[in-house]
């Protein structure tokens, strides 16, 4: 059983990554025509196109790509709790899949910056992923940098949007209690 649970969970959580990143990269205007962002477009087009006819977008937000990864994260605890994995009652699971994209996002967003930070320590700039991070994480890390610029060359503002990230993550958990850690 731990074996089932361990590849659902997993299956599930990449592709939910993926589609958040979808949304992450529309949002930040993100360069379509890099090899990065063309993964994530084709990984998702097959469910996104026909959900677009349906679900419209609204300021800059494709809400079709936000219902797809709440669907995910639903589809995963059904069979979850099909799998009697998950005792929750119906309305709780709902309540738990936008929860999960929540913690997911947050996720997402502590690995795409430890990237960042080991590819600035490796690469010399030319990276096209590296610029796809970049375009993705800039928006977070430039009003850090504002308040504590880089110092002697060492940007810490990647530091400190990880002490504010881990310090929302035990928030969040504090208010959810054990069903966040399980998460």
């Amino acid at each position: 059983m731990n074996t089932a649970y361990y590849l659902i969970n997993t299956l599930f959580d990449l592709y939910l990554m993926v589609v958040l990143l979808r949304i992450w990269l529309q949002m930040a205007r993100a360069d379509f025509y890099n090899p990065f962002s063309q993964f994530v477009v084709r990984a998702t087009n097959p469910v996104l196109t026909p959900m677009r006819r349906l679900v419209p977008g609204f300021f800059g937000i494709d809400f079709a790509a936000v219902l797809l990864a709440v669907l995910v994260a639903l589809a995963k605890l059904l069979i979850f709790k099909a799998m009697n994995l998950l005792y929750a009652d119906w309305p709780t699971v709902a309540l738990v899949s936008l929860v999960t994209v929540l913690k997911k996002a947050g996720v997402m967003l502590f690995w795409i910056l430890i990237i960042r930070a080991l590819l600035s320590w490796v690469s010399q700039g030319r990276s096209q992923i590296e610029y796809v991070m970049l375009q993705l994480t800039e928006p977070l890390l430039a009003p850090i940098r504002r308040v504590i610029p880089p110092m002697g060359g060492l940007d810490l503002s990647i530091l400190v949007a990880f002490i504010a990230l881990q310090a929302l993550n035990w928030l969040m958990g504090d208010m959810f209690g054990p069903l966040w850690w399980q998460l």
